[in-house]
C-alpha cells in the first residue's frame, strides 16, 4: 500500500516479471502446465477466437466488466488454462503471491439449436478443415452467432468461481480466463466444440452426407460414379476411419534393422509405425502411438508419425478423448488413459 492508504502502482513490466517467475516455480511441479501466451497485442487471430470475444463483449452485462481482463491476459498472468467438456479451469497471477483458482462453467448446445443449426449446414460446409478455419458462407457465420440461438453461450449458459476476495460477480480474474479462451480456440478450434459438448463431426458428416447425396442424384450412371470413404475423406477434410497412406512418412519412421548377430526389440520405439499398424484405421494407428508414449505424444509426434494434417489429428484426438481412449495430458499433448 502507499503512504496515502491506496494500491501501490505497479508497472506492466512489474507485472510481467511476477507472473513470469511464479510460472517458473509452476512448471517444476507442473510439467503440463499450458499457460495462456499472445504474440503482440491482438487478443485473437482466428474466425473462432475473433467471435468468442465478440459473442462475450455484445451482452450489456458482460460488456462493462470483461475488458478487465485484458491487461491480465497481455502481460501473461493467465499461467495455466484448460479446457474440457463445459469447463474451463485456469490459475490467474494476480497481486497475491498465490495465483487464483477460476473454474468457469459452459452448459452445453441446446438439442433445438443444435439441430437448427445442423439442418442450416447442409449444403454448406464443404470440409472440417474449412469449418476450424472458419472458410465458409457468411450466413453461415451469423447462424453460428445468433444470439441465444447459436453455437455461442448466452451470459445465462455461462457460470463462474474465483478463489480470489473480489465481490464483484465477475473478477478481472474470470475476464481473464474468458480471453484466455478465445487464445486457446486461435491454437486449436475443435476445442471449442468440446467446450459445448457439440459433435463436430457429425455436423459435417450430416452436410457431407447430403452433399454426397446430391453427386450421386446428379451422376448419369452411379456404379461409375459411386464415392469411395476413402475419396470422402480427402474431398471432404472427415475421418471416415480409411485406412492411412503412410507414403509421406518421414524416414525416421521406418522400422530399424537390428545389429548383426542380435534379436529385434520386443516393442517398437514410441510413434513409430509398425506393419500392424498400417493395417489399422486412422483413428486406431492414432490411439497406438499415443499408447506408445506413456508420457504424452504432442500433436507434432503424431504429425510426424502419421504424416496426417493438424486437422484430421484434431479431429481424430477429440473423438478419442471423447471415448475415453486417450487422455488430455497438457495443450497439445496426449497419453494413455
Amino acid at each position: 500500500m502507499s503512504y496515502w492508504g491506496f494500491p501501490k502502482y505497479v508497472t506492466i513490466a512489474e507485472k510481467k516479471a511476477k507472473a513470469a517467475k511464479k510460472f517458473e516455480q509452476l512448471r517444476k511441479k507442473m510439467p503440463g502446465i499450458a499457460p495462456v501466451v499472445i504474440e503482440g497485442n491482438t487478443l485473437a487471430r482466428t474466425w473462432w477466437g475473433k467471435s468468442w470475444n465478440r459473442n462475450l463483449e455484445r451482452y450489456a452485462d458482460y460488456s462493462n466488466r470483461i475488458g478487465r481482463g485484458k491487461s491480465y491476459v497481455r502481460h501473461g498472468a493467465v499461467l495455466d488454462l484448460r479446457i474440457e467438456g463445459g469447463q474451463v479451469t485456469a490459475l490467474v497471477q494476480g497481486t497475491r503471491v498465490k495465483p487464483y483458482e477460476v473454474v468457469v462453467r459452459i452448459a452445453p448446445v441446446k438439442k433445438g439449436n443444435w439441430d437448427h443449426i445442423r439442418k442450416q449446414c447442409q449444403g454448406e460446409l464443404r470440409s472440417l478443415p474449412d469449418l476450424l478455419a472458419g472458410k465458409f458462407p457468411k450466413a453461415l457465420g451469423e447462424i453460428f452467432l445468433a444470439e441465444g440461438k447459436g453455437l455461442f453461450p448466452t451470459p445465462k449458459e455461462i457460470s463462474f468461481d474465483c478463489s480470489c476476495p473480489d465481490w464483484a460477480s465477475m473478477c478481472k480474474h474470470v475476464a481473464a480466463t474468458l480471453y484466455g479462451v478465445g487464445v486457446r480456440l486461435d491454437e486449436d478450434p475443435l476445442l471449442f466444440f468440446t467446450l459445448r459438448q457439440a459433435d463436430t463431426e457429425g455436423l459435417v458428416a450430416h452436410a457431407v452426407k447430403e452433399k454426397t447425396g446430391d453427386l450421386l442424384a446428379r451422376a448419369d450412371k452411379k456404379s461409375s460414379r459411386v464415392i469411395g470413404d476413402a475419396d470422402l475423406a480427402g474431398l471432404f477434410g472427415i475421418d471416415m476411419d480409411v485406412k492411412p497412406n503412410f507414403a509421406g512418412a518421414a524416414k525416421t519412421q521406418a522400422p530399424r534393422q537390428p545389429p548383426c548377430g542380435k534379436k529385434a526389440a520386443a516393442a517398437p520405439e514410441a510413434g513409430q509405425i509398425t506393419e500392424a499398424t498400417k493395417d489399422r484405421t486412422a483413428t486406431g494407428v492414432i490411439e497406438e502411438i499415443v499408447r506408445q508414449n506413456p508420457k504424452g505424444a504432442t500433436v507434432a509426434i503424431l504429425e510426424e508419425a502419421t504424416g496426417f494434417k493438424r486437422t484430421k489429428i484434431y479431429a481424430i484426438t477429440s473423438r478419442l478423448r471423447q471415448q475415453g481412449r486417450i487422455i488430455y495430458v497438457a495443450q497439445g499433448v496426449y497419453g494413455p488413459p
